[in-house]
């Protein structure tokens, strides 16, 4: 990763797909050997499809991950606690997401301001958020893969020839950046789809 900044690999497993309104249950981030990862109870219902894809459901006002309760902290702790885990790096720090403009970012981003009004803070330590669905469609185009499919459990699939626990956001975030590291953009590459975070300002 010496041709750009440091990039940071994140995933969130939330409570359903409307950016708008969901909350989130786990936060989780690697950054070759270092990783962040924790749990949420949220305050919005779990969707029964988010609970079927992730495993979380809550149950008396507790959090639980395919039957097992997990301990959580509040989302304000958890978001002090990542920007405080990626202040560690050499920044400006880039963070990478499959889906990232049209899921991640959007919600990272969301709950940072309109909740706790961490924006600055935030964005002293993130400069933008690069999307590896972007980069996967400008590295490896369908006209030259016919059977290529763009989900990053596919993508896996196809270039690493692994299979894994997709949906949890610890595992997103690891194979995410082996497969980044497999595909070794350029700085060019990665400049194309990377999107600094003031884009998400009011």
């Amino acid at each position: 990763m010496a041709d750009y900044k440091t990039i940071v690999f994140f995933d969130l497993e939330t409570t359903g797909l409307d950016t708008a309104s969901c909350h989130i249950t786990q936060l989780s981030a690697v950054c070759e050997d270092d990783e962040f990862n924790v749990y949420t109870l949220p305050r919005r219902p779990i969707t029964a499809g988010a609970s079927q894809l992730t495993g979380f459901t809550v149950y008396r006002g507790q959090l639980y991950l395919n039957g097992n309760h997990v301990r959580t902290m509040s989302l304000f702790s958890a978001l002090k606690s990542f920007i405080k885990f990626l202040s560690y790096f050499r920044g400006p720090v880039l963070l990478a997401a499959h889906n990232a403009m049209e899921f991640d970012a959007l919600v990272l981003t969301r709950l940072m301001q309109k909740r706790f009004f961490l924006r600055q803070r935030f964005q002293r330590v993130v400069s933008g958020f690069v999307d590896t669905l972007l980069l996967s469609r400008n590295l490896c185009p369908r006209y030259l893969n016919p059977g290529i499919k763009y989900s990053q459990k596919s993508l896996v699939s196809y270039f690493l020839g692994k299979s894994y626990d997709a949906h949890n956001a610890l595992e997103d975030a690891k194979m995410l950046e082996e497969l980044f590291n497999f595909w070794d953009p350029n700085s060019w590459d990665v400049a194309d789809v990377t999107f600094p975070t003031e884009d998400w300002t009011d």
